[in-house]
């Protein structure tokens, strides 16, 4: 009768405190640049050391520019906090991929693609949306600096286990519909909050259809619920996009490892705290058009309220309004399928002359497929350019802003007001809808391309 969630979660528990937290152990710790100082000088105040440094990966990605990031990084806030980062990881002989190497990106794109996010794991990082490793079939969340810190001392945290949901999304997805659609749909069916203190197993026939990279969009997104993270049963198409990544499992370990990965999976009568059920048919492209990941509606749907920040009044249609700023990237839409999605809309076309496009790269290895595959070519000739990786334009933290006043269409996570710059205003899309609107000037449903 248990979950998946429930399996995994019992298989870590090192102690449990009566009417208290449990402590468990943690097999993976990311490490990034803004959330990581703090816990350094934490350890060093102490003493201590990194109680298991093997289990532990530092990549700075927040503040890394997008442009000539073989020189100094210009602001110094930014430079400090990546140099820290690297300084750190040497005195504690940690794992670093420093900016501008290969092994460089986002952390939560990097993770996966080298195989260091695996299934059955407990993964955290100084982040919320560290819930996109869900997607490999591992109990993932974000976590607060000094739980950081009690990571790096003990490989363990204490966390009060939270309840289980599980959204089952049957039926089958129609054209120009994709993971992202999906995630915007569940965030306005269940508002910001409507998935607080669970941890949500998604399934489904949606779901088991789904790419890899489509199920690490749609667990990217299960805190803008509330959740406290989101995550899917490694099956076939799990283990089959594994299979030979850097750091994945090899020869004997990987017959063991792929052995127990199939047994990952909740019981057939297993008792979840709350189920929800939801229809491929309901589900169509998608925006948002407030200052939450919640306030969404249909592409070609009507604005429900006023919401001045993004001078939008009730009953108002948002296709057709002439579009600033495109963004492709981000830990939620910034890998290979993605930029694949926006080209097969590219291709052929030019990009609006009205239009800034930043199409940024979720890491150095997905800009390697960009080009091997011939997608920059087809960008640079309808009119884009492509960046390196970071996270850019998904928060104001690096030289990527948008202008106060100016509307991006955007394929990140947060559409909070000034998320993407100060007095800037955010929709969320998809990489289909962004591209449509690129390449038309205004919000477009990318449905007429496809």
């Amino acid at each position: 009768m248990n979950t998946l969630f429930d399996k995994i979660w019992d298989a870590h528990v090192v102690q449990k405190i009566d009417d208290g937290p449990t402590q468990l152990y943690i097999d993976r710790l990311y490490c990034h640049e803004v959330t990581s100082p703090q816990a350094f000088d934490g350890l060093r105040a102490r003493g201590l050391k990194c109680f298991r440094p093997e289990r532990i990966v530092c990549m700075p990605d927040h503040n890394t520019p997008t442009h000539d990031q073989d020189k100094p990084i210009d602001d110094p806030v930014s430079r400090r906090q990546v140099e820290l980062l690297a300084s750190n990881a040497a005195e504690f002989g940690l794992k670093h991929f420093g900016m501008y190497s290969k092994d460089n990106g986002i952390i939560h794109v990097v993770g996966p693609e080298k195989g260091l996010s695996l299934p059955g794991m407990t993964i955290v990082c100084g982040d919320s949306h560290t819930s996109t490793h869900g997607a490999m079939g591992a109990v993932a969340f974000g976590i607060g600096t000094s739980e950081v810190e009690m990571v790096m001392a003990s490989q363990c945290i204490l966390q009060q286990k939270p309840k289980t949901m599980r959204i089952t999304i049957d039926g089958q997805l129609a054209k120009g519909v994709t993971a992202k659609d999906v995630a915007l749909y569940l965030m306005a069916q269940l508002t910001t909050s409507g998935a607080t203190g669970y941890f949500v197993e998604y399934a489904g026939e949606v779901v088991r259809a789904m790419s890899m990279e489509s199920r690490l969009t749609l667990c990217n997104l299960s805190i803008e619920m509330g959740a406290r993270g989101g995550f899917i049963a490694p099956d076939d198409t799990t283990i089959n996009y594994i299979r030979g990544r850097e750091y994945a499992p090899k020869g004997e370990a990987w017959d063991r490892a792929v052995a127990y990965w199939q047994t990952l999976r909740s019981d057939d009568d297993a008792v979840f705290d709350k189920e929800l059920r939801f229809h491929a048919d309901d589900i169509e492209p998608r925006i948002t058009y407030g200052t939450n990941p919640g306030m969404g509606i249909a592409i070609d749907g009507r604005v429900p309220q006023d919401v001045p920040y993004m001078g939008f009044t009730q009953g108002q249609q948002l296709l057709g309004l002439p579009v600033d700023y495109v963004f492709l990237g981000a830990c939620t839409n910034g890998r290979i399928e993605d930029f694949r999605a926006f080209a097969s809309i590219a291709k052929g076309r030019r990009k609006a002359d009205a239009v800034v496009a930043w199409l940024v790269p979720g890491s150095w290895a997905v800009l390697q497929q960009i080009r091997d595959e011939g997608l920059d070519r087809v960008l640079e000739t309808a009119g884009f350019e492509i960046r390196q990786p970071g996270c850019s334009a998904c928060l104001a933290m690096n030289d990527d802003k948008v202008p106060a006043g100016k509307l991006c269409l955007s394929t990140s996570n947060r559409n909070f007001e000034g998320r993407q710059g100060p007095g800037a205003r955010t929709i969320l899309c998809s990489p289909l809808t962004a591209a449509a609107a690129a390449v038309t000037g205004r919000i477009t449903s990318p449905i007429q391309f496809i």
